[in-house]
């Protein structure tokens, strides 16, 4: 929640901080395909990409679609919109790379 805030706020090195704290607290008390992880690392992904990291960025939404394809039906819209986004930073690397 307060990574959300700061997100918002535009505080971005605090908001991936929160959400890397929820993440610990979800590793110590969820299971490993739980949905709230995949949350938390797409969020994070999006700090990544609005903070013009796309490499990192790529990675957060990487573990998101893994989670997701693991625990969610294939047709799935959470999927979709996951892979979705994972091609726009794909194409974000690919201009930044040239």
């Amino acid at each position: 929640m307060i990574g959300m805030v700061k997100t918002r706020q535009e505080e971005y090195g605090e908001a991936i901080e929160f959400h890397q704290k929820s993440l610990e607290i979800y590793q110590k008390t969820l299971p490993k395909n739980h949905s709230d992880f995949a949350a938390s690392y797409n969020n994070i992904g999006g700090l990544y990409r609005d903070m013009g990291e796309y490499s990192e960025a790529l990675a957060y939404y990487e573990y998101a679609l893994d989670i997701l394809s693991s625990s969610l039906p294939p047709s799935h819209p959470d999927i979709e919109n996951v892979r979705q986004t994972i091609e726009i930073v794909n194409k974000f690397l690919l201009l930044v790379r040239r």
